[in-house]
């Protein structure tokens, strides 16, 4: 699993921007549950914002892997930076593989560009962990499809300029679920208040009502049923990015653990040289580093699969948001009442680290993918 010399450049680039410029804002964002615009024109600069698209449109088209080693960490400096840059991903990456050469040239340089901020708009009130259950509607009406429905759970909610937005053609159709581009400044799209979350509280996440949008035609993105296969694709790359989030909040918690058991005395000494607070660490340690192996894996499968991947990416998600949990725990428990109070930074990624096992497919779905690829 060794890197090249251009992604260990890569990981010591963005790891700096990620200590120096990201991690700096962290309390202040999520205590204020206000987005650091700032972070985001900064990475922006280092033209992370086009991450997933091709250089033919002004992007960086990074590999799976490459992805993962940004994603991981931009994540160690804050989530909620990361989540708001894997979902402008997905939305980038949804025009580069399915959009029409028109539609590239006229959204991608700019998202590229950092603005404007895209958004993957697929879960419903009433249809998450199943999409296909979906109650958005798009109808044909001459060169125009008319969009009524309602999303939740869209992350870049308020921020979004670019939205994804999947409906199916015929309501009573699971099969005809489509994928539209939607800008964010059409009429009868109207965005919620943002949710007051246990963690990720600088991501604005909102939900989206649809009231007689009008788009046309030419903003479909895939010929009309093939939507959820679409999206399935591209959220195994979006799952692998999640791995990666994960590995970097364990790993930021780990490091924080390891600083504080070396500077904290009890009964005359550092508790690191206590064997309970030692094996916390060692286990620590090894499950963050079996988890960045396993998002390694995964994204390097993707790239040989040429998109692929479904069995390890689920498998990476699944082991990675669960460790990331695991991490953060023992992190609050090395640091004691200090791991509980708000003044630290453990605190903030124990609640951080909890939506890793429910967004883009819960540990169960992930389970039940893992299990039907093995079968198949």
């Amino acid at each position: 699993m060794e890197l090249s010399a251009e992604q260990a450049a890569i990981k010591e680039t963005v790891g700096a921007f990620a200590n120096e410029e990201i991690r700096p804002t962290a309390m202040e964002a999520d205590d204020q549950q206000s987005f650091p615009e700032e972070v985001w024109d900064g990475l922006a600069d280092l033209d992370l914002t086009g991450l997933t698209v091709p250089e033919a449109y002004g992007g960086y088209d990074a590999d799976p892997l490459t992805s993962a080693i940004v994603y991981e960490e931009v994540a160690s400096g804050m989530l909620a930076v990361a989540t708001a840059l894997s979902v402008h991903s997905l939305a980038t990456s949804c025009l580069a593989e399915f959009g029409s050469e028109e539609q590239r040239e006229r959204w991608l340089p700019e998202m590229a560009d950092g603005r404007p901020v895209g958004a993957f708009a697929l879960s419903e009130p009433h249809a998450g962990s199943n999409p296909a259950e979906m109650s958005t509607v798009a109808r044909r009406e001459g060169d125009e499809y008319v969009i009524d429905g309602e999303k939740q759970w869209i992350t870049n909610g308020e921020r979004a300029g670019v939205y994804i937005c999947f409906a199916k053609t015929d309501r009573d159709d699971p099969g005809s679920v489509t994928q539209f581009l939607v800008p964010g400044d059409v009429d009868g799209l109207s965005v919620g208040e943002k949710e007051d979350k246990l963690g990720l509280r600088a991501s604005d996440t909102t939900s989206l009502t649809f009231d007689g949008v009008r788009i046309p035609v030419e903003n479909r993105l895939t010929e009309e049923g093939n939507g959820l296969s679409a999206a399935f694709h591209i959220l195994t790359g979006g799952r692998i990015a999640i791995a990666a989030q994960s590995v970097g909040l364990a790993q930021c918690a780990l490091e924080e653990a390891l600083a504080y058991s070396q500077e904290r005395e009890q009964f005359g000494g550092p508790i690191a040289d206590i064997q309970s607070i030692r094996h916390k660490l060692a286990e620590m340690a090894t499950r963050t580093r079996a988890a960045r192996l396993l998002t390694r894996d995964a994204a390097r499968k993707r790239h040989e699969a040429d998109g692929g991947a479904a069995l390890e990416a689920s498998m990476a998600k699944y082991f990675a948001s669960e460790a990331a949990m695991d991490v953060t725990n023992e992190a609050v428990q090395i640091h004691g009442g200090y791991g509980y109070v708000t003044e630290g930074e453990v605190e903030r990624l124990y609640r951080d680290a909890k939506i890793t096992e429910i967004y883009e497919g819960t540990t169960e779905i992930q389970k039940t993918v893992i299990a039907r690829e093995l079968l198949e």
